[in-house]
């Protein structure tokens, strides 16, 4: 293993980085010839792409002058580094009119700048290689973590989402006008990720990154229905969604969706009980799902770091725009500390996912159960905040809580006014960072899983497309006949 270790050092040393000096020294050149190549420039490269140290501190005088709204040319970068006590360690003046007399014109500055770039990844490919290399030989390391840090350096390269420090506050205004203004333009205000839901888009604006969204309720109210319905609606208008199914397989997943998406009883289709014109209409679905991009990884027992490495492949090869994780208190905890509680172990697994929403640039949907005290509650057993199970960093890591609650679970048949609330759900918002709290009335159809909009005149995109506008009329029952048996 040592003579292994020394050939490794060697074969390092033996090489040089990946740098391209001769263009480096032409974009310097072209900066300092173009006052407007520096525009073009700047969104490709960062003082760290050069290879050499004299032109980082170069370009960094550059930078300077340009954010300061100062002229860039040879005489005020040279007065600008020997201000510095920098200009002589860069090769003085003379060397700065080389660069210069290096290009005819700043024409070709973009272009060049790519290529550092791209020797510039190549450089850090190499130096996360070797940091995993060497975490490898050393053997101190769990082999997972060092697989991990492996595939969390090469992903911070691939995307670029390496942390930038303290930013001046106009970046960051412009960014939110630019956001309020395409909420502004977008339809409904909805500028995330779309639920499919018109009823909870209007009042989140679709899911957005970075954001960590719980919606909790006790066994059965439909929180993976609610899930399912918001990922399949997303991915079919094109946001391709990972779903991590720790409870449910990728089958009995399956089995929902296809009941929603055709509106067959999800009991009749489990069991195969179903009329010649529905199973036409189950291989139609089927086929058409074929390029809807939603991924189903139903490992069960996985860790924040597992579902984070698995999400970083799958935003790499698919694009993912959106996250589901079903459930919370599934998941596990590697290496716990002695003595670590549940709850410090939700509190871990919270933290890890909103972490998670930052680095992949992602909403996360984190579903989560309720404690018992709501069913040993009087009245209408509506949650409230205190319910969540094993909150712990919940509460506090969630940028939306929302919680599912159907009165008829409870036999509760009729509100105050004496209004029917059989099939009716609501979604109860108890924080939302940047709405408004208060519940939003559903729809609940329990024969196929299912949430829609009340309003009778709006599209109910929960249901993604009704068997009944893909075949004949008179090929199909009346809806009154869908529970008669054979």
């Amino acid at each position: 293993m040592g003579h292994q270790k020394n050939n490794t050092e060697l074969y390092a040393i033996g090489k040089t980085m990946p740098n391209a000096t001769e263009l480096e020294e032409a974009v310097l050149g072209a900066l300092m010839i173009s006052r407007d190549a520096v525009t073009s420039v700047m969104d490709v490269v960062t003082p760290d792409t050069f290879y050499h140290k004299s032109h980082k501190v170069i370009y960094l005088a550059i930078l300077d002058l340009f954010t300061a709204c100062e002229p860039v040319d040879i005489l005020t970068v040279s007065n600008k580094l020997r201000k510095s006590g920098e200009l002589d360690s860069v090769g003085g003046s003379v060397y700065l009119a080389e660069l210069t007399n290096r290009v005819a014109s700043a024409a070709n500055v973009e272009y060049h700048s790519r290529i550092l770039a791209q020797k510039y990844i190549m450089r850090r490919v190499i130096e996360a290689g070797t940091k995993a290399v060497k975490a490898a030989y050393e053997d101190h390391d769990d082999a997972f973590d060092v697989l991990e840090s492996a595939e969390r350096d090469l992903f911070s390269i691939w995307n670029n989402n390496e942390s930038k420090g303290a930013t001046q506050l106009a970046g960051p205004a412009l960014e939110a006008l630019k956001t309020a203004h395409a909420a502004a333009q977008a339809v409904d205000g909805v500028v995330g990720v779309p639920s499919g839901l018109l009823t909870l888009d209007k009042v989140t604006g679709g899911f957005k990154s970075p954001d960590l969204i719980i919606i909790a309720a006790r066994p059965g109210m439909g929180k993976t229905a609610l899930a399912m319905n918001a990922a399949f609606n997303a991915a079919k208008n094109g946001h391709p969604v990972a779903v991590f199914s720790l409870e449910m397989s990728k089958t009995q997943l399956a089995n929902r969706i296809l009941a929603s998406y055709t509106g067959i009883n999800s009991h009749r289709l489990s069991n195969g009980n179903l009329h010649d014109y529905e199973w036409q209409e189950l291989q139609t679905a089927v086929e058409q799902m074929a390029s809807i991009p939603l991924y189903i990884d139903d490992n069960p027992g996985m860790t924040v770091y597992q579902m984070m490495a698995a999400c970083r492949r799958l935003k790499m090869k698919h694009g993912i725009k959106m996250v589901v994780v079903d459930y919370i208190q599934l998941m596990e905890v590697r290496d716990k500390p002695k003595g670590q509680n549940r709850e410090q172990d939700v509190s871990q697994i919270s933290r890890g996912l909103k972490l998670m929403a930052k680095e992949l640039e992602v909403p996360v949907i984190a579903l989560s159960q309720l404690s018992r005290a709501v069913e040993t509650r009087g009245g209408s057993k509506r949650p409230i905040l205190s319910d969540l199970r094993e909150s712990g960093a919940v509460e506090q890591d969630a940028d939306i809580v929302a919680f599912i609650y159907r009165p008829e679970y409870y036999e509760i048949m009729e509100d105050e006014n004496g209004q029917s609330l059989k099939g009716i759900a609501e979604i109860i918002f108890a924080k939302h960072r940047n709405g408004g709290l208060g519940g939003k009335k559903v729809g609940w159809k329990d024969a196929t899983t299912t949430f829609f909009d009340l309003d009778e005149n709006q599209p109910v995109p929960a249901t993604i497309a009704t068997a009944a506008t893909q075949f004949p009329a008179t090929a199909r029952p009346s809806q009154n006949d869908e529970d008669i048996p054979f």
